[in-house]
């Protein structure tokens, strides 16, 4: 249980305050939230492993936490990352006769501990690690299942994890999946994986007014929250409707007051007042016109402020259209042909047998494999930056775009601004520039921003917002695990973005539901 949780960065920047939680046991609950709303900070502070600066955190007994990052344990052995090496140790020095008080504490009765290791390590598919390896020797996903793993040979009542399916395969991806549907574990699970968020019983999304429940699994929550998207432009068509109506009774008031005033002025012309009166008078229209303007400013300003905050709240997705060119290749044209393509130095070679396929203009095809099948490797082949070692692969000379989970197209030595003006190979004005670099959410505070600042959504909104800029539409995109790195309003983004675009699309992605979501149609397995 949380209660009054507030948390203040070191440097005294307020994250969140205020925020309640309550976790019954067996709950399962999926904690969502756009980048930097804090969700990694409350997991953290819900382990125990970051002390809020406010507020109360109860719980029944320690979690079990996954962290989503696993650098701070490079040095560690595995055995010591899962805070496992002294039960083992201690196992080993009673079963060699050393059987001492310390030892007995340190076991604690666990005498099963080296056998569920063992189990745990099979389970995940780790079976060639040994606990005395390095964690920096791993890959993000052993280091991923190795943490997974210690839920089984930990057996705790509940269990924190950050990111849990990051660099995890298909294969190991559906293990996860399996654990999450039969544990009987309280678990809150971070997570942009949809399929994941979809097997959790309930969604908590923190936002800066707190945190807000959805009684329902993430497709119940995204109908919830199209729902309130609905009523959302409701409100914003009511109120441009009700400005246009105030700024026209602004205008109709002001020119009836200036004909009464006209009128005057002319009858009292012709009764030959004094130059007095008629200044009086004239002053007394004026005093009246200003008053009317003021009161119709006022109404006026307080809507178009009402409107401005309702725009406030749109999603990101909203406000983002690419309006791309179409490739100006016909569809169905022959990108690349490979015949019995391969790789590999010395005798080894990846694929057994060799690959073999086409891609046409138009297309929307995944590249397959578990992890380390060589799908960049393949990628590599495709945009002409490796040649394959035996077989022939043939490409038609087209512009390709090659997004990775890294944005490496980003240059981080620039700023945004400089960023997107080197996309701007049609002349457009600055102002046209910053304009185009609003749309996509970048704001005035974001344009003399290093790029190496920028989280990964940022980095891959640049990357779209540059496209736009440059307004030539690749012949083809390829994305290599694009949605690693985003939370879940940046996926919809690029989502959105890619449904928009009509020429060829080459996904590397071990996410089903983003493949489904951007209507992938066919297949290149790796073997």
């Amino acid at each position: 249980m949380l209660q009054g949780i507030t948390y203040t960065h070191p440097n005294r920047d307020l994250l969140f305050t205020g925020i309640d939680l309550v976790i019954n046991k067996h709950d399962k609950i999926a904690l969502i939230g756009n980048n930097g709303a804090g969700k990694s900070t409350l997991l953290k502070i819900l382990s125990g492993n970051l002390q809020p600066s406010g507020g109360l955190v109860k719980a029944a007994g320690k979690p079990y936490y996954l962290p989503q990052l696993f650098g701070q344990y490079n040095h560690l052995s595995i055995a010591e990352a899962l805070q496992v090496q002294h039960k083992l140790q201690a196992l080993k020095e009673i079963l060699d006769g050393h059987v001492t008080a310390e030892n007995m504490a340190l076991l604690d009765d666990d005498w099963a501990i080296e056998e569920r290791c063992k189990e745990a390590f099979m389970h995940w598919k780790l079976d060639s690690l040994t606990l005395t390896q390095k964690m920096g020797t791993l890959s993000g996903g052993q280091n991923t299942r190795v943490f997974l793993a210690g839920i089984m040979i930990h057996r705790p009542e509940i269990v924190l994890l950050d990111e849990p399916s990051n660099h995890l395969d298909t294969l190991s991806r559906n293990i996860l999946y399996n654990y999450i549907q039969t544990t009987n574990n309280t678990l809150v699970v971070v997570s942009h994986d949809r399929t994941l968020l979809n097997l959790l019983h309930t969604v908590y999304e923190l936002s800066k007014r707190g945190i807000t429940v959805y009684g329902g699994n993430y497709d119940f929550y995204a109908a919830q929250k199209m729902i309130e998207r609905d009523a959302l432009d409701q409100d914003l068509k009511s109120k441009e409707k009700a400005l246009r109506k105030a700024k026209e009774t602004e205008r109709e008031s002001l020119e009836r007051q200036q004909k009464l005033d006209a009128r005057g002025k002319k009858k009292q012309e012709k009764a030959g007042l004094p130059t007095i009166s008629m200044n009086t008078f004239k002053n007394n229209a004026e005093k009246s016109t200003a008053r009317l303007k003021g009161v119709h400013a006022e109404k006026v300003d307080t809507i178009a402020q009402e409107l401005d905050q309702l725009r406030k709240e749109l999603p990101g997705t909203e406000k983002m259209k690419m309006d791309l060119d179409n490739s100006a290749l016909h569809k169905g044209k022959i990108l690349v042909t490979a015949k019995e393509i391969n790789f590999g130095y010395g005798s080894r070679q990846l694929w057994q047998p060799g690959l073999s396929f086409q891609v046409k203009s138009g297309e929307r095809l995944a590249i397959k494999g578990l992890n380390g099948s060589g799908k960049t490797t393949l990628i590599k082949m495709i945009l002409g930056e490796l040649q394959p070692r035996s077989g022939t692969l043939d490409r038609a000379g087209v512009k390709a775009i090659y997004i990775d989970q890294d944005y490496s197209g980003i240059n981080n030595t620039l700023s945004v601004y400089e960023q997107a003006q080197q996309a701007n190979t049609g002349a457009l004005q600055e102002h046209e520039v910053k304009t185009r670099l609003n749309r996509f959410l970048f704001t005035k505070e974001y344009w003399d921003k290093p790029c190496s600042a920028l989280s990964g959504g940022e980095k891959m909104r640049l990357m779209l917002c540059a496209l736009t800029i440059s307004n030539q539409a690749p012949d083809m995109i390829i994305l290599d695990e694009p949605t690693n790195n985003l939370d879940i309003q940046n996926i919809e983004i690029l989502t959105n973005a890619i449904n928009e675009y009509k020429g060829t699309l080459l996904v590397v992605s071990h996410d089903e539901y983003f493949l489904r979501q951007v209507n992938v149609e066919g297949e290149i397995t790796l073997g």
